[in-house]
């Protein structure tokens, strides 16, 4: 069963909700964040990227950046940009771009369900990336950017959601992307329950993004333990700020790839090596979006080509099964001799939110092939987590994006 338990949030006031509010902190480099901190001042990246506040030869993880962070913060609580609501509640978080909605629940998930594995990941962490968050929220005493969970659709925590819609929301504005977000509270006791005990008959929830996140809100609040040897469980500290959104309301985009040269060999032969593992059609100019799994568009010097895993590479196999793995597996790491992802400077991606015509500009420009990939469905993403096995990296693109500074979680 899991535990999602209401709480008191910090929160901006309803007239700078849509300035405050920003792109989770890893969007930008230091660069772009400093930007937009200058177009729009309320903006809570001044608070998740405090470096901003230093010369840009600042050690950007220095003690004193952190300390920054929490200065900040708690100024924009003193100015009344912030306000504390008066109850641990629950908050409805509706995200909608390009006409296409998807309804989350905002509350606070255990600790303790992570490290027992009701909450389940699908990626490993690095630990300095880790470092970071885990001094941005030890240092602030709290968790300013929400993790977003998955679950399986639950009837009863749906009913509750959908009823509190119907009343005026307490913010609702477009961002600077066209992205509208809406958000309503969730006071009434009976519907908290209703809510509690709903989730109390889930038996897993996924990470979906925000696994460094995730990984920095346990280890401070194992912290937080330590220090605490006489602790209860109750304390906010067991706790860290989630949305959890059901998996009928998820879209996954495509994570596309573009490979910088063919491993010294000709385009002939390139396709020759191509078509020992892959059907291959050629398309002509336009560009070649996969309709379904196991296919996959390629472009190459202009010309785009259609894909598809001949039936012997194909696998059951919840990892091996995946498309990023059949492309992985059968061509990037045999043809062109991409081993490692991770570090190989001839791979870079592009999340399916650009479009197959960045696809066509990069191999245009500094990049030889392009690869359009079928998206992976959260049902795959289930199935990795449930088997305990880890994703490709690389493997999901959510988009739009949970936004920083709605929901502050004080530990």
């Amino acid at each position: 069963m899991a535990r999602i338990r209401p709480f008191q949030a910090i929160r901006p006031r309803e007239d700078v909700a849509g300035k405050v509010a920003a792109l989770p902190y890893d969007v930008y480099n230091r660069e772009e964040a400093l930007e937009e901190i200058k177009k729009e001042p309320h903006s809570f990246l001044k608070v998740d990227r405090p470096e901003t506040h230093f010369p840009e030869d600042f050690d950007p993880y220095h003690p004193q950046v952190y300390a920054k962070a929490a200065e900040v913060l708690q100024g924009m609580i003193q100015e009344g940009i912030f306000i504390r609501e008066a109850k641990p509640c629950y908050y409805i978080y509706e995200l909608t771009m390009q006409g296409r909605a998807q309804t989350g629940l905002v509350g606070c998930a255990a600790i303790d369900d992570y490290l027992q594995d009701v909450i389940k990941k699908h990626e490993l962490t690095r630990e300095d990336k880790e470092l970071d968050r885990i001094n941005h929220v030890d240092v602030c005493s709290a968790q300013t950017g929400p993790i977003f969970l998955a679950y399986r659709a639950q009837a009863g925590i749906h009913e509750v959601i959908e009823r509190v819609k119907q009343n005026t929301p307490l913010y609702d504005f477009v961002a600077a992307d066209g992205v509208r977000h809406a958000v309503w509270v969730i006071a009434e006791e009976q519907d908290i329950e209703k809510i509690a005990a709903g989730f109390a008959e889930i038996q897993s929830i996924y990470i979906a993004d925000g696994h460094h996140r995730t990984a920095s809100a346990v280890k401070v609040g194992l912290k937080r333990r330590a220090e605490n040897p006489h602790y209860t469980g109750q304390e906010e500290f067991n706790f860290f700020l989630s949305v959890l959104f059901p998996h009928d309301q998820l879209m996954i985009l495509d994570y596309n790839r573009v490979v910088k040269d063919l491993n010294g060999l000709s385009k002939a032969e390139f396709l020759a090596e191509v078509k020992k593992s892959f059907e291959l059609e050629e398309a002509g100019n336009t560009p070649y979006q996969p309709e379904e799994k196991a296919t996959f568009g390629m472009v190459l010097e202009g010309t785009w080509y259609k894909l598809r895993a001949r039936q012997e590479i194909r696998s059951a196999d919840p990892v091996v099964g995946l498309d990023v793995s059949l492309l992985q597996n059968h061509l990037l790491t045999p043809i062109l001799q991409i081993k490692d992802i991770r570090t190989d400077k001839r791979i870079d991606f592009v999340g399916g939110i650009r479009g197959l015509q960045e696809l066509e500009r990069r191999t245009g420009s500094d990049m030889k092939c392009g690869f359009s990939l079928y998206p992976t469905s959260i049902q795959e993403l289930f199935a990795v987590s449930d088997a305990g096995r880890l994703m490709p990296p690389k493997s999901t693109w959510f988009e739009p994006k949970l936004r920083s500074g709605l929901f502050i979680h004080e530990l």
